[in-house]
């Protein structure tokens, strides 16, 4: 079968990019999968220095897959909530330097994704945000992730109108880093990486560690949180519906 992620190293520069193009590299059990994998693997290969995260074809990553979640059941919630937290702890626990090239839409998980790397890169024209309401789905880990770059106003705003902003809204945000040309976004990020791993490693993944001490505990509650109110979600059955509608409309 096929990895739902593309793997390219250069000069100690690892590029990770999700690759379901089709699907807008929307998140479902195997890529989830696939990603942390791939991502622990590039954390223990001495020959990384730095992991640059990316989406293939037209979109960073659209969040979590609607037809996936369109079949989900409460039942079923615990273990893709713990995919989901490894997929992220995957990127929280790499103690190398970590870009994210925002190289179009990045929505729901796949915005949290970006928000889980050191610095991100993106153009004007990204679409970005926590849009889980309008699916009926809580915004839990979300909301506690942007937290970390975010005073509780915009947060509140963002989580709960479930408005996407671009990329110009992010930066002035701080939820971006630097804003380049389209073609120039992978490129940036690249560099980025090169500047960040040609610092003094031990220094740098020390200050990392203590980053990821310092929000460890806020994100383990989040997630735990994330687990109880959507199973709250499915078992009320609101964003089956919800994501069914939208999946029926793409038909016509």
């Amino acid at each position: 079968m096929k990895s739902t992620v593309a793997v390219e190293i250069v000069e100690g520069i690892a590029t990770l990019a999700m690759d379901r193009p089709e699907a807008s590299n929307a998140i479902d059990d195997a890529l989830r999968r696939d990603f942390t994998a791939a991502l622990r693997a590039l954390a223990a290969d001495e020959a990384v220095e730095a992991v640059v995260v990316t989406g293939m074809g037209r979109s960073f990553c659209a969040g979590q897959d609607l037809r996936e979640a369109a079949a989900m059941t409460a039942a079923r919630v615990p273990e893709w909530q713990a995919g989901q937290r490894a997929m992220f702890q995957s990127i929280r626990d790499l103690e190398k330097p970590c870009v994210a090239a925002m190289n179009g839409a990045a929505a729901g998980a796949g915005f949290q994704v970006a928000l889980c790397a050191d610095i991100r890169v993106a153009h004007a024209g990204v679409r970005m945000g926590q849009p889980e309401v309008k699916a009926g789905i809580a915004s839990i880990v979300g909301s506690y992730l942007m937290t970390l770059h975010l005073g509780l106003s915009n947060n509140v705003e963002l989580s709960l109108r479930g408005a996407l902003i671009d990329g110009a809204q992010a930066q002035a945000l701080g939820l971006v880093h630097q804003l380049v040309p389209p073609e120039e976004v992978l490129p940036a990020a690249r560099r980025i990486a090169r500047e960040m791993a040609d610092l003094p490693q031990l220094a740098f993944r020390l200050t990392k560690r203590r980053f990821r001490e310092m929000t460890q505990i806020g994100f383990d509650d989040a997630c735990a949180a994330g687990a109880r109110y959507q199973a709250e979600c499915f078992a009320a059955g609101v964003p089956q519906r919800v994501l069914a509608q939208r999946l029926a409309e793409r038909k016509r």
